[in-house]
């Protein structure tokens, strides 16, 4: 296992472009309890952008728009501000898949977000398929919000309309994740110490119950080809779950504290999960081994003091889509970007109270949430991949570690597939 603490050297690293600012509006009498952006979301084509502004609020903007709005009046937007306001969605849903703005009040403080897209071969996995209140087309774009009541709420992202109520958890719904592959199978991880799966093909039907946590879930991400779950919680937690039999495969052991977020490699060969003891890791999920650590203290904490407060809470972690980066945030007001091959942050940039980030579906940007309702933007490291990781990567799309072992090829390019070097 390779250890990356932090460098001093700050010769070597580059500060990030700043691409823009939504700054959320607030009134003179707000609370500053219940503002909080805790999550972030682009659509899987991406056609939106969409965070929690706080107070109830959640709103979805056309990314594309919204990049041609930075850098036609510079990077500070105050949402509400009529200059730069984007069109709206009509009420008599003309246009239906032109991307409009819209402004959804959930009825409770939102803590999660995930969009999700319909493949329609990807058929329902209920029994009874005579009827069904919705179908999906293929056009059809959701967006599924988790409530401080333990609700998820789905809405059509294009009309802005609430389509489902569903109504299982008993505490905070803290994150949602979609499986990848278009079946509109939904997770849940919540306060109440379970993931729950839904269906939304048959009008939302809750099929199983994943238990083994015993205290909070933080988050839960899907693997690419959508056959593997982590889920990540209180008491140093990192679940494998194999859904297509809905059985936990192994729990991964390592972290000193709470884990908060993970999220897979685009080749499901890696597994980032991001911890309140300064740590983030890189897993290999297909054998629970530990490949990198990425240290957000230096010289690294002991296990007693990485287990208490230590001001170097992570908050999140995410993977570029190119494979080679990650970014981190962390309760020292930096966000950093790594590359899976360095043993320090390649870029950084400044950020106060920053709660949670993801990479545009391109990933050219990394979009940040904060307590007060905002988003930031910055522009990511772009690098060409090398012709070799390429070929890696579309290895790995199909290969599993144990079967890479097994091929009749020299030791390092063997190291080499498995990103051991």
């Amino acid at each position: 296992m390779a250890s990356f603490p932090p460098r001093v050297n700050e010769k070597e690293i580059v500060r990030s472009r700043t691409i823009g600012e939504l700054l959320a509006p607030a009134a003179p009498f707000d609370k500053k309890c219940g503002r909080e952006n805790w999550t972030v979301a682009f659509a899987p084509d991406g056609s939106y952008f969409a965070w929690s502004q706080g107070h109830r609020t959640v709103k979805l903007v056309p990314w594309s728009q919204c990049l041609q709005n930075f850098l036609l009046h510079g990077t500070k937007n105050v949402t509400n501000s009529s200059s730069l306001r984007l069109p709206r969605q009509n009420s008599d849903g003309g246009q239906k898949n032109k991307p409009r703005e819209h402004i959804i009040d959930c009825g409770d403080i939102v803590w999660s977000l995930a969009f999700g897209s319909s493949v329609p071969e990807k058929q329902s996995r209920c029994v009874n398929i005579e009827w069904h209140r919705f179908r999906f087309g293929q056009d059809q774009l959701l967006l599924a919000t988790g409530l401080n009541n333990g609700r998820i709420k789905i809405w059509d992202v294009y009309t802005g309309k609430l389509l489902l109520n569903l109504v299982d958890h008993t505490e905070v719904v803290r994150d949602l994740t979609f499986a990848p592959d278009g079946s509109l199978i939904l997770v849940s991880a919540s306060r109440d110490k379970t993931l729950r799966v839904w269906d939304l093909k048959d009008d939302g039907n809750m099929m199983k119950v994943l238990r083994g946590h015993q205290n909070w879930v933080y988050s839960c991400a899907f693997s690419p080809d959508s056959s593997m779950l982590c889920s990540v919680g209180a008491s140093k937690a990192v679940f494998l779950w194999n859904m297509d039999k809905y059985t936990m495969i192994r729990k991964l052991e390592g972290h000193h504290h709470d884990v908060v977020a993970c999220d897979f490699s685009p080749d499901g060969a890696l597994l980032a999960t991001a911890s309140y003891d300064t740590r983030v890791y890189i897993w290999d999920p297909h054998n629970g081994d530990i490949l990198m650590e990425f240290g957000h203290l230096f010289p690294p904490p002991t296990p007693i003091f990485a287990g208490g407060a230590n001001d170097r809470w992570v908050r999140s972690v995410s993977f570029s889509h190119d494979g080679l980066h990650i970014a981190s945030l962390a309760d020292d007001k930096m966000v950093r970007f790594w590359r899976i091959d360095e043993d320090y942050p390649v870029q950084v940039a400044p950020l106060s109270n920053g709660l949670c980030c993801a990479f545009s579906t391109d990933g050219s940007v990394l979009a940040a949430g904060t307590h007060d309702g905002s988003v930031y933007f910055w522009a990511t490291p772009r690098q060409v991949p090398s012709l070799q990781h390429l070929c890696r990567m579309s290895i790995r799309r199909v290969m599993p570690t144990q079967e890479v072992q097994e091929l009749p090829i020299p030791s390092k390019l063997l190291e080499f597939l498995s990103y051991r070097i």
